[in-house]
């Protein structure tokens, strides 16, 4: 039966546009045009610009058809490079696809020597390459690489409806290519970035610890105990377990207490019980770090637990009185880590409970300060030792 060639570039292209990671692109494509066209072997020389040199990124066939090692890397001056790079395969084939026949008839009429002798180099290395049809793909006039075609299982020539579709197909492959590696490159900026966010957000959070005397450490402490209690109720509750929102309560308990910058070290430092006015000063933390963080849009989702981790699940904590299920997750996890570090810290006027005695105190007032899900969480936790 007849190929649909146009059918099946329309769909190469809608699947190309999908992928974002440039080998599985490529292996993509290569194993499309083997099944597809029914060749024996076909590869890709991809260039790679942060070496300078095009290398076969992938040969996919039966046992035997395989590109000498030494050969799998090419540079820039390679031959067959320069015939498609600097324009010659432009000036004397009728489509810009270098068929190994047409190119020994080509090398028998009168040719500039310059390029006689590069088609005769070319021919050579597709030799090498056991290729008979080699399609340049370019992106804009950069050449990007190189698809190489072996000879199709029925022995058949290549018809010109199969050529016409592989320079169409180089084009998107460019192009799909292309976007693969700014997308590449543009998660590796955002994860650079990501990584200078979280060092600041450490940093900053050292800055908060410091300031206060007696909870040196609560912070790390903090973040550490919540991503145990969310990886322990994501076993049976996927959207805890879901990366993103790990992330979000990574960020949020480095910053849970970032308001506290807007506390006045006398309140902070005081070697006493507060009085009513200190502590109402105390609990407007989470509404000056709210305020803090507001205008960094990225920061939405971390905000709620900084915002509400001390609500209470009854609805007698602060600021808004929140009750049940009204309070995000994210806060109601924070609030359990916060509260065990809080009891378990020696202070000048107290001196801390055991873990033990903490967890006796969690699970007394599970259900009534704590959502009891992310009570009973941490008390497993606890259970099997790794509190």
């Amino acid at each position: 039966m007849a190929i649909d060639y146009k059918k099946e570039l329309e769909i190469a292209a809608k699947n190309m546009i999908l992928v974002h990671e440039p080998d599985v692109l490529i292996r993509m494509i290569v194993r499309m045009l083997v099944q597809k066209i029914k060749v024996n072997h076909a590869g890709i020389l991809l260039h790679q610009p942060e070496r300078d040199t095009y290398v076969l990124t992938v040969s996919r066939g039966p046992t035997g058809v395989k590109i000498p090692a030494g050969f799998a890397r090419v540079d820039p001056d390679n031959a067959l490079i320069r015939f498609f790079r600097d324009g010659a395969s432009k000036t004397i084939l009728p489509q810009n696809a270098l068929i190994y026949e047409l190119g020994q008839k080509l090398l028998r009429k009168r040719l500039d020597g310059p390029v006689k002798e590069l088609l005769q180099k070319s021919l050579y290395q597709m030799e090498i390459f056991e290729a008979e049809v080699a399609v340049p793909t370019y992106y804009r006039d950069e050449l990007i690489g190189i698809v190489f075609l072996g000879k199709k299982k029925n022995r058949k020539r290549f018809a010109a409806a199969e050529i016409d579709f592989f320079l169409a197909l180089a084009s998107d492959v460019a192009m799909a290519i292309r976007n693969a590696r700014l997308f590449k490159e543009l998660e590796a900026e955002l994860n650079k970035k990501y990584r200078l966010f979280i060092h600041t957000t450490v940093a900053l959070a050292a800055a908060i610890d410091a300031k206060d005397h007696y909870t040196h450490g609560h912070t790390s402490r903090v973040t550490t105990l919540s991503l145990a209690i969310a990886k322990k109720l994501g076993e049976k509750d996927k959207k805890i377990s879901d990366p993103k929102f790990l992330e979000h309560l990574h960020i949020s308990g480095l910053l849970h207490d970032i308001g506290k910058i807007g506390i006045p070290e006398s309140i902070l430092n005081k070697p006493a019980p507060l009085n009513e006015e200190e502590r109402k000063k105390m609990n407007e933390h989470p509404l000056v770090g709210t305020a803090i963080l507001q205008p960094i849009k990225e920061l939405e989702d971390s905000i709620l637990g900084v915002k509400y981790h001390h609500e209470k699940y009854d609805g007698s904590g602060y600021p808004e009185g929140l009750k049940g299920e009204q309070i995000p997750m994210i806060a109601s996890i924070i609030s359990v880590a916060d509260t065990f570090d809080a009891m378990v810290t020696d202070r000048p006027y107290r001196k801390g409970f055991s873990k033990a005695e903490a967890i006796e105190e969690i699970k007394r007032v599970s259900g009534k300060q704590f959502d009891a899900k992310v009570a009973t969480a941490f008390i497993e936790l606890y259970e099997e030792g790794k509190i």
